[in-house]
C-alpha cells in the first residue's frame, strides 16, 4: 500500500517537476574578449539550464544598437534569455562605440564585432558551442556590425587571429542600417568610404542565410531598402527571410507586442536550419 502511494504521488510531482524545469532560468557569466587602453571589453553570456561544458551548442552573438555612439549590451538581453532556454548560447558583445566628437566612420565598433565573433569561435570547447553553428544578431547600427562581420571584408582588429573566421553561419537582423549608400542611414559619417562598410554594397554567394525583422513605418529605413538587399542576396542564392510589421517605427523590436513577435519568428527561422527542435515555447501577446 505505501510503495503504491509513492507511486502515485511520485506521479502526481512529474509534471510540476517538468513545469519547473522548463522555468528555470538560464544562468549566466561574463567574460573579458578584449582589452585595450586599459579597458577591458567583455562577453555577457546565457547559457541553458542544462548546459555542460561537453556540449556543441548552437550560439547567438547579439550587437547593441544605438547609432555606432550609445547603447548597452542590455538591450538584447530577453532574447539571448529566451533562446537560452531553446538550448542555444546567447552571447551579449560589449563593444567600443565613436568617441564624442569623432565625425568618421565606425571603425573601432567594427573592429569589436569581429574581435567578438572571432572569439566565440575559438573558445568554442570551452563555451560548450558547436563552432559551425554561430549566428550574428543585432538591431539598428547592431544589425549593421552583425551584418558586417559576415559580408564586407576588412577592418579586423590588428591583435586578431585572423586564422579564426569572423562570419556567422546566420543572421538576425532586427531593422539593421545595412545600406549605408548616399541617402541612406550613416552615409553622412561615411562619406564616399561608404562601400568600405555598407553590408549592402558587399553582397556575394558566400553570405549565410538570414531573416531580417523591419517596420513599415521605419523612417531610418526605408521598406525598399530592405527589399533590395532581399533580392540581391537571392539573386546570389543566399536565403533572405523577411518579416514587415504594419505601422511600425525604428526600434519597434524593443517593445511589446513586437518584442515576442519578432522573436517567435527568429525562433522559426533558427529552428528551419536546423539549430532549434520543437516550436517556440513564447506565446504572441494575447494568446
Amino acid at each position: 500500500m505505501k510503495q503504491t502511494v509513492r507511486v502515485l504521488f511520485a506521479a502526481m510531482l512529474a509534471p510540476l517537476a517538468a513545469l519547473q524545469a522548463a522555468d528555470t532560468p538560464p544562468s549566466s557569466a561574463s567574460v573579458v574578449y578584449k582589452s585595450l587602453g586599459g579597458r577591458e571589453l567583455r562577453l555577457f553570456i546565457e547559457k541553458p539550464p542544462d548546459w555542460k561544458p561537453t556540449d556543441k551548442r548552437p550560439a547567438i552573438v547579439f550587437f547593441f544598437g544605438g547609432g555606432w555612439v550609445g547603447g548597452t549590451p542590455e538591450q538584447f538581453r530577453k532574447q539571448s534569455e529566451y533562446l537560452a532556454t531553446r538550448g542555444m548560447v546567447g552571447v551579449r558583445v560589449e563593444y567600443r562605440t565613436i568617441a564624442k566628437g569623432d565625425s568618421g566612420p565606425p571603425t573601432v565598433c567594427c573592429a569589436d564585432a569581429k574581435s567578438a565573433m572571432r572569439y566565440v569561435r575559438a573558445k568554442a570547447a570551452e563555451l560548450g558551442v558547436d563552432p559551425q553553428r554561430i549566428a550574428a544578431a543585432g538591431g539598428s547600427a547592431g544589425g549593421h556590425l552583425a551584418a558586417f562581420t559576415a559580408m564586407v571584408p576588412g577592418f579586423d582588429d590588428s591583435e586578431d587571429d585572423l586564422k579564426v573566421s569572423c562570419k556567422p553561419q546566420a543572421l538576425v537582423l532586427f531593422n539593421p542600417v545595412f545600406n549605408n549608400g548616399p541617402g541612406q542611414w550613416g552615409h553622412q559619417r561615411l562619406g564616399e568610404r561608404y562601400r568600405e562598410f555598407s553590408p549592402a554594397h558587399n553582397i556575394s554567394s558566400g553570405a549565410p542565410p538570414v531573416i531580417v525583422f523591419l517596420g513599415d513605418s521605419d523612417k531610418l529605413i526605408p521598406v525598399s531598402v530592405l527589399r533590395d538587399f532581399e533580392s540581391g542576396l537571392k539573386e546570389q542564392g543566399v536565403r533572405c527571410d523577411t518579416r514587415v510589421y504594419p505601422n511600425a517605427g525604428h526600434g519597434f523590436f524593443n517593445r511589446e507586442p513586437h518584442l515576442t513577435l519578432t522573436l517567435v519568428e527568429a525562433d522559426r527561422f533558427l529552428g528551419s536550419i536546423g539549430w532549434l527542435d520543437g516550436m517556440p515555447t513564447l506565446k504572441p501577446p494575447g494568446q
